[in-house]
């Protein structure tokens, strides 16, 4: 199903944003797909956890040591550049 995004109501347009985490431009195209998605087993949800687990240890034993403060300085911009109408709970 594809839509323009001019063409969608106000309500249709704000769930759309919503979604993406940005606002859409009148003149862009929405295309609306439905994926029938593949049950997973216990057992390969598990290993592709513990792939994760390794990795972030991996990403976190490289990353230099910043203050809580700070930490959440950078993850709120890094929130507010790509949620449209974002505001921190602080």
């Amino acid at each position: 199903m594809i839509h323009k995004a001019k063409d969608l109501s106000p309500d249709q347009k704000l769930t759309v944003e919503n979604l993406l985490g940005r606002r859409v431009l009148d003149d862009e195209t929405i295309s609306v797909r439905a994926v029938h998605s593949h049950p997973i087993s216990e057992e390969r949800r598990a290993e592709v956890a513990n792939q994760l687990r390794e990795y972030f240890a991996e990403v976190d034993a490289h990353r230099r040591h910043v203050s809580p403060e700070e930490a959440d300085e950078i993850i709120s911009e890094a929130i507010k550049t790509s949620r449209l109408g974002y505001r921190s709970q602080q």
